[in-house]
């Protein structure tokens, strides 16, 4: 079911305002995951622990000097074919909204999946992101 892009608009913005790439098809992703160096995927939501843990907290890590060298995201429920791509090619992960895949040459390292996001304040699902940041291989 795709949302309205008006309601989703904002939810957009609070991401590429952080510099992040909006991934909107399956060619997008592939070029995405083939840049070598640490990737972090978001996977965008409109549901509350996007809103109120999510976003918020991945904008207070990506402020932070030590973050990964590319940043994408795609809209579960609206980027439905970027969002298909990337579940398919990571068919290991169970599909989730909000998630956060981080990537090293284009091959997961942690994925984040919406379990571990909800209950956490913003504050603490950035504190989340800096842990699994930092375990991401040399």
């Amino acid at each position: 079911m795709m949302y309205d892009p008006l309601m989703t608009q904002h939810m957009r913005a609070e991401l590429t305002s952080l510099g992040v790439e909006e991934l909107t098809t399956a060619p997008q992703v592939d070029a995405f995951l083939s840049r070598p160096g640490t990737a972090l995927l978001f996977f965008n939501s409109v549901c509350g622990c996007a809103a109120g843990s999510a976003r918020p907290g991945l904008g207070q890590f990506l402020a932070e000097p030590d973050r990964p060298e590319h940043l994408g995201t795609v809209f579960a429920g609206m980027d439905l074919e970027a969002t298909s791509h990337v579940r398919a090619r990571f068919a290991q992960y169970a599909p989730s909204s909000p998630a956060v895949l981080l990537l090293r040459d284009g091959e997961p390292v942690r994925y984040i999946h919406r379990t571990e996001i909800e209950g956490r304040d913003a504050s603490a699902f950035a504190g989340l992101l800096r842990q699994a940041h930092a375990g991401l291989p040399g």
